[in-house]
Parts: C-alpha cells; sequence; structure tokens
C-alpha cells in the first residue's frame, strides 16, 4: 500500500516541527517503511570488513525485517543477499556466523555460489528419465536476491536499489569525512551484543538525534562531567537532514554560572562519587580534541564515540511496537594492552545497562505506551528554531526535524 494511503495523508501544517503520533503506532506505514526506506534507494550498514576475513567467511544480519547475508566472495569481494532460497522461500543460513564454499538450502538442497548465483538443484534431471525439473529450466534465472555492495574504511554497506547513489556521494562530504576520521586505523572489534526495545525504531532514532536530552536524562553524564551542554561543541547535519553528527570536546567545559551549578535541572547529583575512578579513566583519541561524538546516518544506523568507547549501533524493526538494537563495540590494531582495557573499563557506560545508555532502553516506550490512543495529536520539535540545519549548540532539536525532513522525502508524506 502507497505510504500516502497508509501513512497520515496530511503532515501538520507546521511541518517537521511538529510530528504526528500516528507515525509510530501505524502497522500500514511500518509496512510501508520497510519498502521505501529499508529496501529503498538507502545504503544500509551489513558489517565490518574484519568481521568475514576470508574468502567463504561469512555473517547473517537484518536490513529492516528482511534477513541477510554478507559473504567475502573474493579476495577484495563481499556479496550480499537476502537469505531466502528462491525455490520456496526457506531461510538459506541459519548461523550468526561460519565459513562455507557454498550456500545450500536444508529443504531441498538447492545449491548457490559464494555471489549468490544457482549452481545446482538436486534430481533437476529427475532418476531414470521421470521426474525433474522442465527441460527449459534455466538456473541463471534463479540465483539469489542480491544486493549492491560498496565499502568505505572498512565498512560495508549494501543496497536494494539499482539507482541510489554511490556512497560516499549519498553521505556526502561531512559525513564521509567524520567515517574516514572514526575508521582511519584498522579495526578491532571487542564484541557484540543486542536489547529488545518495546517502542517503535524511530523513537529511538530521534532519541539518538536528539542532542540535549543527554545531560538532562543522563545522570551519570553530567554527574562525572563527560558531557554537559556548557561544552564546547555542536550539530552537522548534511543537505537532507537525515545524516548527523552530534559533538563536544569535554576539556572545554566551564559551569560557572550555568544551570547545572544552580542546582535548577534534574541533571546532577553531587552525592555520588567513584570508588574506583579508573571506570572513567581515557586518554585523547583524536587530534580535534572532540571526546563526544554520535553520528546518525539515515535511517538506523550510528557510530559512537562516548571518550574512548567506540561503537556501530544498528537498529532492527521487530514490529510497530519493537525493535532490536544491535551494538559491536570496537578499538583498533594497534591499540596497546592497556588502551585496550580503557576500552572494555569505559564500555560498562553503554549498553541494556550501561552507567549512561541505560536510560535510552526504556524512554521510547514512556513515549510508546503514552501516546497509543491518541495518534492524531502531535509532538513538538522546536528546541533551537524550526528549521534543519547544522548548529554551534547542541540545545537543539534540528538534527531530530531532520530526520524526519529525510523520512518524509523517501516515504512521500
Amino acid at each position: 500500500m502507497p505510504a500516502e494511503a497508509s501513512g497520515p495523508s496530511v503532515w501538520p501544517a507546521a511541518g517537521v516541527s511538529r510530528v504526528p503520533y500516528r507515525v509510530y503506532t501505524d502497522p500500514q506505514l511500518y509496512a510501508a517503511e520497510q519498502e521505501r526506506l529499508f529496501r529503498g534507494a538507502i545504503w544500509q550498514f551489513v558489517g565490518f570488513a574484519v568481521e568475514v576475513p576470508r574468502v567463504g567467511d561469512f555473517k547473517t544480519t537484518w536490513i529492516g525485517d528482511t534477513p541477510v547475508i554478507l559473504v567475502r566472495s573474493g579476495p577484495d569481494e563481499f556479496s550480499a543477499f537476502v537469505n531466502r532460497c528462491a525455490h520456496r522461500g526457506a531461510v538459506l543460513c541459519f548461523e550468526p556466523s561460519g565459513h562455507r564454499q557454498q550456500f545450500t538450502c536444508v529443504y531441498h538442497n538447492w545449491g548457490y555460489s559464494l555471489q549468490g548465483d544457482l549452481k545446482s538443484v538436486a534430481f533437476q534431471r529427475g532418476i531414470r528419465g521421470a521426474g525433474g525439473m522442465p527441460d527449459d529450466f534455466d538456473r541463471s534465472q534463479h540465483n539469489l536476491r542480491k544486493l549492491r555492495v560498496q565499502v568505505l574504511s572498512g565498512l560495508v554497506f549494501a543496497s536494494f536499489s539499482e539507482t541510489v547513489a554511490p556512497l560516499e556521494e549519498y553521505l556526502g562530504e561531512r559525513m564521509t569525512a567524520h567515517v574516514k576520521r572514526m575508521f582511519a586505523r584498522p579495526v578491532k572489534v571487542l564484541g557484540s551484543y543486542s536489547q529488545v526495545l518495546h517502542n517503535n525504531w524511530k523513537l529511538y532514532m530521534e532519541n539518538v538525534k536528539d542532542s540535549y536530552h543527554a545531560s538532562l536524562l543522563h545522570l551519570f553524564l553530567t554527574t562525572f562531567k563527560l558531557n554537559r551542554l556548557s561544552m564546547e561543541g555542536g550539530l552537522a547535519l548534511d543537505e537532507s537532514g537525515g545524516h548527523h553528527i552530534s559533538f563536544s570536546k569535554m576539556a572545554t567545559d566551564t559551569v560557572g554560572g550555568t544551570d547545572y551549578e544552580s542546582g535548577k535541572l534534574r541533571a546532577q547529583d553531587d552525592d555520588f562519587s567513584l570508588r574506583d575512578p579508573r571506570v572513567l579513566r581515557s586518554w585523547p583519541e583524536f587530534s580535534d580534541g572532540i571526546t563526544h561524538a554520535i553520528q546518525g546516518l539515515f535511517p538506523n544506523m550510528v557510530v559512537q564515540q562516548i571518550q574512548n568507547s567506540l561503537a556501530v549501533r544498528v537498529l532492527v524493526p521487530r514490529g510497530v511496537g519493537e525493535c532490536e538494537l544491535f551494538w559491536t563495540l570496537f578499538g583498533y590494531e594497534d591499540d596497546t594492552p592497556e588502551q585496550l582495557r580503557t576500552r572494555l573499563r569505559l564500555a560498562n557506560l553503554i549498553g541494556p545497562a550501561g552507567l549512561v545508555s541505560m536510560e535510552d532502553g526504556i524512554v521510547g516506550n514512556f513515549v510508546q505506551r503514552a501516546i497509543g490512543e491518541r495518534p492524531m495529536d502531535q509532538t513538538i520539535l522546536e528546541m533551537g528554531g524550526r528549521t534543519v540545519e547544522s548548529q554551534d549548540t547542541r540545545i537543539s532539536e534540528a538534527s531530530v526535524r531532520g530526520f524526519w525532513q529525510c523520512y518524509r522525502q523517501h516515504m512521500g508524506l
């Protein structure tokens, strides 16, 4: 069903400074998102190149609600295809990762190459002249559904679209530069996990792009002066509004005369201290002085720098009111043993029980449970104005408005 018929037929007159609650609760709009966003003219992150180091190594993942296989199909070649046999639609590969010479469906043993080409069909010629496929059956017409693949700084992206712009053009110069900043050195994957969030996926992406909630909702950040709005920082948005970077520099914090000091905000608790200060020990990671940077790539990818805690997050929709957030923590191959220990200690900040990000796992549900019976009501997005543009402050919802500007363009709303 077209998005125009399934979603809000008319967006509020105020534009992206208002968002109707219905976008978080409409099942038909959710179905249209799968087609227009996740299987549309958009690049989707599917994995690190180092996760599939040898020819034949693979990992299974998701693009929206579509299961996908990423495989290293040649020394410098990656292939991605839908994890679904072309014969009767069975799941082709169940393991999260592994090594294969080819992919064979357990149901009827159709076999596929590492590029996703159908190479063999069990009993294609029948037995003793009986049965089998018709004489004009052409295996080349029944390959797996292949995706376009491009690699940027060791990150592998895939797209269902034949018309989407090349990856760096799609990201734009500013966003590409930040990816290259974060992945300028060979990456070492430190671990991964996921958490289920009981809210619409877009509520989490709004949270990622909402830079000013961090020092209000996350008391740990402000109590231990990791990230305050009094630090030098800002928001960088691409032209579409869909991609953003929120950044700050911890060394520039000056709290004198601010609301943090006055006690006006639920943003600090001076009664708490750390018994073991090594939990927050860090070192200057990048020469630009940025200590906290969150990059959101439309529609559902996040590149994270919280001091020396580095991670990629990918959000997978699991229905209108549920999604699954996949975290992959990383460092660099040339990290010293002490730097590696520091990254692992700082990993306590993030994840389902993270000292910082724990609240992000529930706050979306606070919204979801409250809006269900009021689909025609609206959110208000006017912090920092009503425009979609880069700003020299993080006290703004400009990047949230940018998400909705890009969303509306792709969805035709």
